[in-house]
């Protein structure tokens, strides 16, 4: 199992490694298209009503909506950010959500194609800071996975 995942990584343009560090420009907490939504596992709410000493119905009532049985961060009208953006810093950086944590190590933007016309164009930390290897990555795609099997395993009509 261990050798396929090499095997597999080993084909990947990320596999020598990507450089990236967050510059702390907000850019990745804006609305973009389907990228608009912040979805939230039981796990993300749990973390975040912790971190704001409220139980997870009060956190989930106050700042989250469902859509097509999926719980998300709410969106403010007029505002194409991310409800806790404060500035251009994550007001709730310690608690966010996996979403938040894996990027921008997504599965639907690891390719070449999406990464260099999507990602690259509007992230300032890509190709700069650390580099983080492939075995990073693939740990990161996995979180991020299995953040999203936990969301159709949550979903409720």
């Amino acid at each position: 199992m261990e050798s396929q995942l090499r095997n597999d990584v080993s084909k990947e343009w990320w596999s020598e490694g990507v450089r990236f560090e967050c510059q702390g420009s907000g850019q990745c907490c804006l609305s973009r298209g389907e990228y608009g939504f912040v979805f939230l596992t039981r796990e993300d709410r749990k973390r975040m009503a912790d971190h704001f000493q409220l139980g997870i119905r009060e956190f989930t009532k106050t700042y989250c909506d469902k859509t097509k049985g999926y719980f998300h961060l709410k969106e403010e009208k007029g505002r194409d950010a991310c409800v806790f953006l404060k500035g251009k810093k994550c007001g709730i950086y310690e608690a966010r959500p996996t979403q938040c944590r894996t990027w921008p190590f997504w599965p639907e933007v690891m390719n070449s194609k999406t990464w260099n016309k999507e990602v690259k164009t509007f992230c300032p930390g890509v190709g700069k800071g650390k580099l983080h290897s492939a075995e990073e990555i693939s740990k990161n795609l996995k979180m991020q996975k299995s953040s999203e099997l936990a969301l159709h395993r949550q979903r409720k009509p």
